[in-house]
């Protein structure tokens, strides 16, 4: 989930032949609601942002494991690492 529009994320699903819905929260309630806006430092300015994290979450809707500061590089391969360790 982003808080890019519905047609910005439609492109980047085709772009990367994704075989799944991406979900947009343009009005970014989700992100209030899981507190992922933060307040940032870009170019020495303090802006609120949204902070990259995945959440893990279980078949019974509850949290299981939050990943804070996500880097995409590697980044799947260690949500894989923490699912098969819980497994």
């Amino acid at each position: 989930m982003s808080a890019d529009p519905p047609q910005a994320q439609k492109k980047f699903q085709e772009k990367y032949s994704l075989p799944f819905t991406l979900l947009s929260d343009a009005d970014r309630k989700v992100c209030e609601a899981f507190g992922v806006i933060k307040e940032k430092n870009m170019y020495g300015k303090k802006v609120k942002g949204i902070a990259r994290t995945t959440f893990v979450i279980g078949p019974d809707g509850k949290i299981k494991h939050v990943f804070n500061n996500v880097k995409a590089d590697g980044h799947a391969a260690e949500v894989l690492e923490y699912l098969k360790s819980v497994a």
